[in-house]
């Protein structure tokens, strides 16, 4: 277990959480108090501690998301949408009916034009309901003239994303990567995004 933890990086008392838990399954066993551990271990740990630490999921969820890999039956899609549900979202709270009605039809609009099918009850919808609520909040709906566009670009970087991520090897590995970048890759976007706002405002603006 010591080399477990030097490879995969997980403390021995977090490996031992993880198998009392059930999200690591036992090494084999080589004597009374030795077992020996794989690189089934290691990528497995790995996707654990990026479920837990970087997407912040509840063991309970991570549970969910180990079952649907280990199911042979489970497309890769089921699979990764298996995590979706836990990732970081805010939702619509706190709005009229009227509001919730308005951000439905944008919504609407949206998923037509671009052949979108998300499930029914999806949090992603209810995610997006709540940033155009929050929008209309704020006396600022000027911004979702856009809403189209930024759709366009959204199809753009999933086509990039899913296209990478169907480079990697495992279903581990595949989800692994799928939660690590729909984090990170907010932020890489939001830094990005900051950085041409600053050049757009420069040639738009700057007089000198």
């Amino acid at each position: 277990m010591a080399e477990l933890s030097r490879e995969s990086g997980v403390a021995i008392a977090t490996i031992k959480y993880y198998q009392r838990e059930g999200l690591l399954p036992p090494g084999e066993l080589t004597s009374p108090n030795q077992a020996d551990y794989g690189p089934a271990h290691v990528r497995r740990l790995k996707l654990v501690r990026a479920l837990t630490e970087v997407a912040g999921l509840s063991v309970a969820a991570v549970r969910d998301v180990l079952a649907a890999i280990d199911e042979p039956r489970t497309s890769l899609h089921d699979v990764l949408g298996s995590a979706q549900p836990g990732l970081p979202s805010a939702s619509a709270q706190d709005v009229t009916e009227a509001d919730r009605e308005w951000a439905a039809r944008r919504i609407d609009e949206v998923v037509a034009a671009r052949g979108w099918r998300p499930p029914p009850r999806s949090v992603l919808v209810e995610t997006l309901a709540g940033v155009l609520c929050a929008y209309r909040a704020v006396g600022h709906e000027w911004a979702l003239d856009s809403l189209s566009t930024y759709a366009e670009s959204a199809d753009r970087v999933a086509a990039a994303d899913i296209e990478a991520l169907a480079q990697l090897r495992s279903a581990e590995n595949i989800v692994e990567g799928a939660v690590v970048g729909t984090v990170l890759g907010d932020s890489l976007l939001a830094a990005l995004r900051r950085m041409a706002h600053a050049e757009a405002s420069r040639k738009r603006f700057d007089r000198t």
